[in-house]
């Protein structure tokens, strides 16, 4: 599996998109990400390390915290891939956010 098949596969999971979403805030502990998902922190815990895995985010601890924050030029072989079509332009993060943010508006209508 190439990296960018790590990426794209890491990105088709609607609560990793929605942790990305939050940690386009501001980087956040382990505990804060998982607050607002109705599962287990190891379940969480999961989805963190296939992101941190994708190199979408990077997580470190600090004390006895363990701390998340988004890696913003990660999406850039991805980004790369897509214009390859000649249909998509680079990867823009304030763009990023905003499909983030209206993928999670969706959700939350279903």
């Amino acid at each position: 599996m190439t990296q960018l098949d790590i990426i794209f596969a890491a990105l088709s999971d609607a609560t990793r998109r929605q942790i990305l979403a939050m940690l386009l805030e501001d980087d956040m502990a382990v505990t804060d990400v998982a607050d607002p998902f109705d599962m287990s922190l190891a379940a969480i815990s999961k989805h963190l390390t296939i992101l941190t895995r994708a190199g979408l985010i990077s997580q470190e601890k600090r004390g006895r915290v363990k701390w998340c924050k988004l890696e913003p030029d990660a999406l850039r072989d991805a980004s790369v891939w897509m214009q390859g079509f000649g249909q998509f332009e680079p990867v823009n993060l304030d763009a990023f956010e905003r499909f983030l943010k209206g993928e999670l508006k969706g959700e939350e209508r279903t």
